[in-house]
């Protein structure tokens, strides 16, 4: 396993994995993401990132999905327990250049599930 890996024990994977948070999770927002999340099944915290084609073409939802693993990768251990999270990507992400911009949205969304565990 690289450095910069994200590995499937880290992921959402599943349909039936996101209907759950879907169904019975606590969501949370912010301008450009929607944060669906509850307690998890397994013993780490696990990422789901969804981005619709709706947002935008490949490579601005390929960049969406790379800033958004890239950060959880950096900064998972700030929520502690076993949590399944499912990050959804607004319209409005997709407009948002330089990233740092994204990476500050992100930080507000993480904040913001902390303080509900």
């Amino acid at each position: 396993m690289g450095l910069f890996s994200f590995p499937k024990t880290n992921r959402l994977l599943k349909r039936v994995e996101f209907v759950r948070l879907q169904e019975i999770g606590k969501k949370t927002y912010t301008k450009y993401f929607i944060a669906n999340f509850c307690p998890g099944e397994r013993e780490k915290i696990r990422l789901g990132i969804t981005v619709s084609k709706k947002v935008g073409n490949a490579f601005v939802r390929n960049r969406i999905k790379r800033i958004v693993r890239e950060y959880f990768r950096q900064n998972s251990h700030k929520i502690k327990g076993k949590w399944d999270i499912n990050i959804i990507a607004k319209k409005e992400s997709a407009s948002i250049f330089p990233s740092n911009i994204l990476v500050m949205s992100l930080e507000e969304l993480f904040y913001k599930i902390s303080r509900e565990f």
